[in-house]
């Protein structure tokens, strides 16, 4: 279970030893990521230098309503500095307009400058409908990324299994499913990855692990 979690701290107020001790709880464990915000990225790979850890930066966090180019430059940015995987919000605001030339545009311009890296897309399904998040989910896979990702954790919910089994369905295996936020104990690992989730965003992993449940909003 332990591949399946990226292990998370996007707290604004994450410190460096908050950082630190990320990693470390990474390499213990062996989770196949961390998340941390774009100016921690270098810190956690330098950390991570000796590990079979991935270092994920996440951009346009939280809202996704950065522009396209700054998102861009945002994931250029993360992998100079270390980064193996980029989580990027989806504009949000564009997924309820059914802008399709645009959603699928921005998936695509960020994609391109990580060719060989792994590209997470946050739709924020707590803020959708069900139409709203398969519209979502087929922009996602026609701009090329490889996963889709519930929630950012930060916003009104997190994931939930009808999310998880409705974004798995209609991703019908082109890409993976991210299922983030409310992922508080070792049941509701299981239950996540039986409804389609290749990977689980969470701040909890240790506790996870340890099938303890874990009082954290993450």
């Amino acid at each position: 279970m332990n591949q399946y979690i990226d292990h998370t701290n996007l707290k604004p107020t994450a410190t460096e030893a908050d950082i630190l001790k990320l990693c470390d709880e990474a390499k213990a464990y062996q989770f196949k990521s961390v998340c941390v915000h774009g100016s921690n990225v270098a810190l956690a790979k330098a950390a991570l230098q000796a590990s079979d850890v991935e270092v994920c930066g996440v951009i346009g966090f939280p809202l996704g309503a950065n522009t396209t180019a700054t998102k861009v430059f945002e994931a250029q940015d993360s992998v100079a500095n270390g980064a193996t995987e980029i989580d990027m919000v989806l504009n949000i605001a564009k997924i309820i307009a059914h802008d399709e030339a645009y959603l699928v545009n921005e998936i695509s311009k960020v994609k391109a400058v990580l060719p060989d890296k792994v590209l997470k897309v946050i739709i924020e399904t707590c803020l959708l409908d069900d139409e709203q998040k398969v519209f979502a989910t087929q922009c996602v896979i026609k701009g090329g990324a490889d996963f889709v990702k519930t929630s950012t954790g930060f916003s009104t919910g997190g994931a939930t299994i009808a999310d998880v089994k409705l974004l798995s369905e209609t991703s019908g295996g082109l890409i993976q499913v991210k299922a983030a936020g409310g992922v508080r104990s070792y049941a509701d690992l299981q239950a996540m990855i039986k409804a389609g989730a290749s990977r689980i965003g969470t701040s909890s992993g240790v506790a996870l692990m340890q099938k303890e449940t874990s009082q954290t909003d993450y």
